[in-house]
């Protein structure tokens, strides 16, 4: 699955491996943050990053073991997946009528939903693309 630069799928520049770097970055960064600038003394504050290190971790490995890349790509995408899930629980108090009244919580909420629903975005467009590249090689 180690394909030539000219044919990868390339999301605001970045491969979609590179982007997957990134937005692991991103969580970790943000869970972090949010931690400190809330004062939390809650682990779930910390949800991001906890999704952002696995995403993180395996998307440094499909670089490092190119045979791997598929798999532990489709496997980031779940956590991806898991992202957007988890963000979505600000609906629940948007219906409640209670949204906003944890401002710090229900922020995190919303970006991780939006981003997490963009990375997916970005991986299904990625195995798409590499899936129209192989079926034209063959």
């Amino acid at each position: 699955m180690n394909e030539s630069i000219s044919q990868q799928f390339k999301f605001i520049g970045l491969t979609a491996i590179n982007f997957s770097i990134i937005f692991g970055i991103f969580l970790i960064t943000w869970g972090i943050l949010i931690t400190y600038i809330s004062n939390s003394n809650s682990l779930t504050s910390m949800i991001p990053s906890f999704l952002g290190i696995p995403i993180f971790t395996l998307s440094i490995l499909s670089k490092i073991f190119p045979n791997y890349q598929k798999l532990l790509m489709h496997i980031v995408i779940i956590f991806g997946l898991l992202t957007a899930l988890g963000g979505a629980d600000f609906l629940r108090g948007l219906i409640a009528g209670n949204f906003m009244n944890n401002i710090w919580a229900d922020i995190s909420k919303v970006v991780m939903f939006i981003t997490g629903l963009l990375f997916c975005y970005v991986c299904i467009q990625h195995f798409r693309f590499m899936r129209k590249m192989k079926a034209s090689i063959n």
